[in-house]
């Protein structure tokens, strides 16, 4: 059955946001911090686990777990963050910041791809862990300035893909490329995957992938990020791509709209006002359902939901 975006949500839109939303605010945690948005997503032992940006007071960032039964309601805070600034490092001590979480079966641990922030930069950095109680950092694997980074679950050809967003100055390109490495470390030069659109679409100004795509039998599908500049400022909106299961470079579907917009109060005001920034997404395969949890307006955390049956349906519309 194929879905029409007009029927899917009261905002005409293909996800549709949890009732709870938004389901974790700078008030439930148990110390003092200016905000929290753009939470990492994963399973692990029967438990929905967010991995949290959170920005302190002095306006720098770091990565802190948060635990729930339901992935909605009942949320544990650690009392303190997993990954933080570190101000012997050069290129973290102004902050970590937007990770994505990838489990990796060969490792039996979950990479977490993360952007590290410094004098030089954003650049993007690696973690493993396998209780979310410590990491192991592998470092910094590309260069300032680099972000949105997000790891395929398996080897495609024999080597990890990670999805970045390296930003070009000489002219303010920023759009996803891809690099493949043997070890998680040594990361071979950015080949080009997807672009902004040119003109006046929503994602015309810049873009970058979101969670770590999720491997279905038409191929990987992902979320991203599109922006368009607006006379009163950015506005941020999520769309859908397809990338191909043995050239996962390639895209072979991508969203003409988007599919989750700045519509409500908590996503159109806050620190980054008109702001839907998607970092998390788990496929409950019990329901069917795809979970998608997203920073609104770099302020608080909400989730929104579809079938997976309907994204689909959705998406192989388009080429």
């Amino acid at each position: 059955m194929s879905t029409q975006l007009g029927t899917t949500s009261p905002h005409g839109e293909l996800f549709r946001r949890n009732p709870a939303n938004p389901i974790l605010t700078a008030s439930d945690w148990p110390y003092q911090i200016n905000t929290v948005f753009n939470p990492g997503a994963t399973s692990h032992d029967g438990e929905t686990v967010l991995l949290c940006r959170v920005e302190d007071r002095r306006g720098l960032s770091h990565l802190t777990v948060a635990r729930s039964p339901d992935g909605v309601h009942g949320w544990r805070v650690e009392p303190k963050p997993l990954l933080a600034d570190d101000p012997a490092d050069h290129t973290s001590m102004w902050g970590v910041e937007d990770c994505r979480i990838t489990y990796v079966a060969e490792l039996s641990a979950y990479v977490i791809s993360y952007t590290a922030y410094g004098p030089s930069g954003p650049c993007v950095a690696l973690a493993t862990t396998e209780d979310f109680q410590s990491v192991e950092k592998l470092g910094v694997v590309m260069p300032p300035e680099d972000k949105n980074a997000s790891l395929l679950p398996r080897r495609v050809n024999g080597e990890f893909c990670l999805y970045h967003r390296p930003y070009a100055g000489h002219d303010g390109r920023a759009d996803v490329w891809m690099s493949r490495s043997q070890d998680l470390r040594t990361w071979s030069s950015p080949e080009p995957v997807m672009t902004s659109r040119e003109g006046a679409w929503w994602d015309a100004a810049r873009m970058g992938l979101g969670p770590a795509p999720i491997e279905t039998e038409h191929g990987w599908l992902g979320v991203y990020h599109g922006v368009k500049q607006m006379a009163a400022g950015p506005l941020y909106r999520a769309g859908l791509v397809l990338f191909d299961l043995d050239n996962p470079a390639k895209v072979i579907r991508r969203s003409p709209q988007w599919i989750l917009g700045p519509a409500t109060d908590y996503e159109t005001h806050g620190d980054v006002p008109n702001v839907v920034f998607p970092t998390g997404m788990i496929h409950d395969e019990e329901t069917g359902d795809l979970r998608l949890y997203y920073g609104a307006a770099d302020s608080c955390i909400a989730m929104a939901t579809a079938s997976m049956s309907e994204v689909m349906d959705y998406l192989l519309q388009y080429g």
